[in-house]
């Protein structure tokens, strides 16, 4: 690690200490509006940045990915404490925090890195969809000044239409004020300050204009200044916690992998996904210390400090260095801080979190994938967070499995005596003297075997079915079954199976599952380096050959 924060140059440092300025800008609004989304005091989501961003920028691979709070994050840690109040509050979200630290923290050190792959897109875009919704609803009331009820985001929101009437005009005005006014900075040279802008703006004008009506945040919460203490957690909360900050980990690390698979480092390549994990790891359960929240690699600060110039990894230091000073500084300033506006940010991220064009490629990649995206979308919104998460996982695996077991092919292979080889369609039924050689292309683990079995042919007395194996170095127990099965029942119509280009582990493998001795040593056929050597050996085999 050392070696790697030497790299600070001279030449790289005022673009580092620039890019570092304008993310803390960005992200301090973000972590105050995540702790709210929360249901925490704001300042635990400042603590998160304080502690976690840097951490997590001197650790991680991913020169560039700047880790902070994520709206997901937010709804799943507000899920997880709901029954918890007060100081019993904090002390869950310390437990909470450090053992979705310590669950990425294992994976990134096992190297499970590629795990993530076993989430298909539709899960993680209707799931993202969903969340986004969520955050949406949930600010309503803050907007306009109606804080509705309800057992979920549906329910409140209903709530929340019905009784319209309620709204405090003052509130109403300025929350939607300042959603117009990040919308037109969004259009400007001021893009990436909007938000923070449009926060400051509209609590001045509600201080100057004395909209007693509009709550502030220290209305809700008493920001403490200084730096944050040290927690001590208590440890009996964990069995509790523990499903919910697994789905917690799950999302910190999904999130982050879009950026570690999208952001290259500065020499070109692209950062090791399981040492992110593992940093992100160490930078929650150092957050989690400092009763801050979870923290993730969010692609929006990430943007923001590349087109501000980022050059390194100081430049996400730096970042937190800023704001661990400007909560020094600023922390008597923010109770003044107006929650519709407060609540018009996090619709504004809301909205720019739906991607229309991803969910419109998942939609039109088959019904199964739309089914998918539907039902984690609407699973996000209806149940607690890490419920949702878990659905979208079983969905992925259950998907996976369908799709496994139906991506099955076989052809023939033809021998064309200008050495010539082409395929076509497997013969129903191999006649007596006619050998047919046979291909496999596709997934042939235990969910693809019954497929394949369904699709070997038929066969006269005297026929030869020779099977291809090249390329497949293991087969699952399911897969011999199958073979050994097919074996027989050539054999009791008086046919042979004959396995070409068998490679040598997996010929080890059938001759310890005593599916050689079935087949006949002298029907299996060892690969060789020529492609098809093995193949044309089993061709020339004498009929009726054991």
């Amino acid at each position: 690690m050392l070696n790697r924060l030497r790299r600070l140059s001279p030449k790289t440092l005022k673009a580092d200490l620039s890019a570092g300025l304008t993310t803390a800008l960005v992200a301090i609004p973000d972590g105050i509006a995540s702790a709210i989304l929360a249901g925490l005091n704001p300042i635990h989501g400042l603590y998160a940045l304080m502690i976690g961003t840097p951490i997590a920028a001197m650790l991680a691979s991913s020169q560039f990915m700047y880790v902070a709070n994520t709206g997901a994050l937010a709804i799943g840690t507000g899920g997880a404490l709901e029954g918890y109040s007060g100081e019993d509050k904090v002390a869950a979200l310390v437990v909470l925090v450090l053992l979705a630290g310590l669950i990425q923290l294992g994976l990134g050190l096992l190297k499970l890195g590629g795990l993530v792959r076993f989430v298909a897109n539709a899960v993680l875009i209707g799931f993202m969809t969903g969340v986004a919704v969520r955050i949406i609803l949930s600010q309503l009331g803050e907007l306009n000044g109606y804080h509705a009820e309800g057992s979920n985001a549906m329910m409140r929101t209903l709530d929340w239409l019905l009784h319209l009437r309620h709204s405090d005009l003052a509130s109403t005005a300025l929350g939607l004020g300042t959603l117009a006014l990040v919308f037109v900075l969004n259009r400007t040279r001021l893009a990436q300050l909007g938000m923070a802008i449009a926060l400051v703006a509209a609590t001045v004008l509600a201080a100057l204009a004395g909209l007693n009506s509009v709550a502030t945040l220290a209305d809700t919460t008493l920001i403490p200044d200084g730096l944050p203490p040290l927690v001590v957690p208590q440890w009996e909360m964990v069995a509790t916690l523990l499903p919910s900050a697994a789905g917690l980990a799950i999302i910190a690390l999904v999130q982050g992998v879009g950026v570690s698979k999208t952001v290259p480092n500065p020499d070109g390549t692209y950062p090791n996904i399981s040492r992110d994990f593992a940093a992100k790891g160490v930078a929650n359960v150092a957050s989690g210390m400092f009763a801050g929240m979870p923290v993730g690699g969010t692609m929006s600060e990430t943007a923001v400090s590349l087109k501000a110039g980022a050059r390194s990894r100081w430049a996400g230091i730096f970042s937190g260095l800023f704001i661990v000073m400007g909560v020094l500084l600023l922390a008597d300033l923010l109770g003044y801080l107006a929650m519709p506006a407060i609540a018009a940010l996090l619709i504004v991220a809301g909205i720019e979190a739906i991607k229309p064009d991803r969910i419109g490629d998942v939609w039109h990649s088959g019904w199964e994938p739309r089914i998918i995206l539907l039902t984690t979308f609407f699973a996000t919104l209806i149940l607690p967070i890490h419920e949702a998460v878990f659905l979208g996982v079983a969905l992925s695996m259950l998907h996976f499995l369908y799709v496994s077991s139906l991506d099955v092919r076989i052809v023939s292979l033809q021998f064309g005596t200008d050495g010539s080889v082409v395929e076509a369609p497997v013969p129903a039924r191999v006649e007596s003297g006619s050998p047919v050689v046979i291909m496999m292309y596709g997934n042939l683990y235990f969910a693809a075997a019954a497929t394949l079995e369904s699709r070997l042919p038929d066969a006269q007395e005297g026929a030869r079915v020779i099977l291809r194996l090249r390329g497949i170095p293991r087969i699952g127990s399911t897969l011999v079954s199958v073979l050994e099965q097919y074996a027989l029942k050539l054999q009791r119509k008086g046919a042979q199976l004959v396995l070409a280009e068998v490679s040598p582990t997996l010929h080890e493998q059938l001759i310890n599952t005593g599916t050689v001795m079935m087949c006949g040593e002298k029907n299996i056929f060892v690969e060789q380096p020529d492609l098809f050597a093995a193949t044309r050996q089993a061709l020339r085999l004498p009929q009726g050959s054991a």
